[in-house]
């Protein structure tokens, strides 16, 4: 019951409701697909590690990104109650990918006519054509963007229509956080999904379920009482990974058959250390750290060994 509630994502691409403050001009999150976890060899760098200095072994995920395309532009107005969307434009060149899913609009909004508003975001989709997923549907995302309000017009106005690469946002060194859904493990029953003991070999009726579902009044069964159902599928957030590598040739990093479960890669990828959530080819939604760690470095530390 950690979580609460118990329920499955509606979406994989995950919507972000809380972004960084950022001066600087770009970007503030990107997308990306899982491709594998491996290992690495560094060189530490953290000054008060014990293995300062020493070849040390970290855990790392793969995470392939090609470049995302602007969509669209959101204006938001900000209220008492919060942020109220007023205009959107779009751009009129998307690919036939995201027009089989989306309504897009033949004629277009000027931007020279939207003046009041307090905030922009960017609308973004991605390419999944471009990888070795196997699938041809684009996820469609708001990001938002740093700068001050003029300068975040004008960059929305260059970029509309246009690629985005993922060296324009992250590089080695970055802490993000990762918004994605968890693996979905079908129908499961009290013990797995809940982590209830196993009653004695005696036990009435059942030994892998619990004891009672609640007293006779009041005359119904609680929501927190354990019970069998679907279980993954969830929406989680992961925070302060570490980027390790920007890999702007993936070609160094494939082996003659490709990534296991996955395949070939073919666009610039990112080394995280640690774990995320999802299985491979899930979609990642990559944010710049909220609450920064900073006891961690802000240089990422120098790779002696990929292990393929």
């Amino acid at each position: 019951m950690q979580f609460w509630p118990h329920r499955r994502a509606q979406r994989e691409a995950a919507k972000v409701h809380s972004w960084p403050e950022s001066k600087q001009l770009k970007l503030l999150g990107f997308l990306g697909y899982k491709v594998c976890m491996s290992h690495i060899i560094v060189q530490d760098n953290r000054p008060k590690a014990l293995t300062k200095d020493q070849k040390v072994s970290y855990p790392i995920t793969v995470i392939e990104c090609p470049p995302l395309k602007v969509a669209g532009i959101t204006f938001y107005k900000k209220e008492l109650t919060g942020w109220r969307k007023i205009s959107s434009v779009s751009a009129l060149n998307a690919d036939k990918e995201l027009d089989r899913f989306i309504s897009i609009p033949k004629k277009s909004k000027s931007i020279e006519n939207i003046k009041e508003f307090d905030d922009l975001r960017l609308l973004v989709y991605t390419q999944p054509k471009l990888t070795s997923t196997g699938s041809k549907r684009p996820q469609l995302v708001e990001l938002a963007l740093g700068g001050s309000k003029e300068e975040k017009l004008h960059y929305a106005k260059e970029r509309l229509g246009k690629e985005i690469k993922i060296s324009e946002v992250f590089e080695a060194g970055n802490l993000v956080d990762v918004h994605s859904v968890t693996k979905g493990k079908g129908y499961q029953g009290t013990v797995k999904r809940y982590g209830v003991p196993i009653r004695q070999h005696k036990a009435e009726k059942t030994k892998r379920g619990i004891g009672t579902l609640g007293p006779w009044h009041p005359n119904k069964v609680s929501p927190y009482v354990p019970q069998p159902g679907k279980m993954g599928y969830h929406f989680r957030t992961e925070f302060n990974k570490w980027i390790l590598a920007v890999k702007e040739k993936p070609e160094e990093l494939n082996s003659d058959s490709g990534f296991m479960h996955y395949g070939l890669v073919s666009n610039p990828c990112i080394f995280l250390k640690g774990s995320v959530p999802g299985p491979r080819k899930r979609v990642l939604t990559l944010v710049f750290a909220v609450r920064p760690n900073h006891k961690i470095p802000k240089e990422a530390p120098a790779i002696k060994y990929f292990a393929k």
